[in-house]
């Protein structure tokens, strides 16, 4: 048995990660932002002792770091930094919010950040050392053939920053610490016209997480294992 923290579990992929790791006999612990928008999540909570929730903002840091201190003695084995947010759609050149932006990019690069930094004692703990940040194709610079999409891109470019530098300064201790983008996904965040769902992305991100080494620590990875260009 492992255990499993993954953030922004309540309803697409990161409430089909949660299933996944039930399914499988593992301990999960699960963050969620909104109990309202958190029903199903909730009751797999009552029906399975395995899983744990915590209610949490991730941009609130003092409430991240009580949730570390309630974990501090427990082992993480893999971290999933999955919880985002894409911000307001069609906002192009001359018109981004910068508002919205410093919000997509305080959550989507800042706050997995200070996640791994709050539960860094326990992930020592752990045999894995595991932490795998849900980023995005379109946060590479050379997939970058389109243009737009600024405040989205521009923090998961940021987030892919954050990965490969922790993967330079934890890879000594044993971490493994990889960015992976999980398809074109039919969440509220990809809309209905996504090419897969929830359910096959992570079927493929888990099969790639279950097969990591420390050799893969700093990678950009597809949902399907091949690797992308930063």
């Amino acid at each position: 048995m492992k255990h499993i923290f993954i953030t922004g579990a309540n309803r697409g992929i990161g409430l089909s990660f949660v299933k996944y790791y039930l399914q499988q006999g593992h301990q999960v612990s699960a963050t969620y932002r909104d109990t309202s928008t958190a029903q199903e999540l909730l009751q797999l909570e009552n029906d399975n002792p395995e899983l744990s929730l915590y209610q949490l903002e991730l941009t609130n840091y003092t409430a991240i770091q009580n949730v570390a201190k309630t974990l501090c003695h427990t082992p993480i084995d893999i971290l999933i930094n999955n919880a985002g947010y894409y911000g307001p759609k069609g906002y192009g050149f001359g018109y981004c919010d910068v508002e919205e932006w410093k919000k997509v990019f305080e959550i989507n690069a800042i706050a997995p950040q200070k996640l791994v930094e709050a539960l860094y004692p326990s992930l020592q703990l752990s045999r894995d050392k595991t932490i795998v940040c849900i980023s995005s194709k379109v946060g590479s610079m050379t997939e970058n053939t389109s243009g737009g999409g600024y405040i989205y891109r521009s923090s998961k470019a940021a987030l892919n920053s954050v990965v490969k530098s922790l993967s330079n300064d934890l890879k000594p201790e044993g971490f493994t610490v990889i960015a992976m983008h999980p398809g074109w996904v039919q969440t509220e965040m990809g809309g209905p016209n996504a090419l897969i769902s929830t359910e096959e992305s992570v079927k493929g991100l888990t099969k790639v997480i279950a097969q990591l080494s420390i050799e893969n620590s700093g990678q950009f990875l597809n949902f399907d294992g091949t690797e992308l260009p930063w």
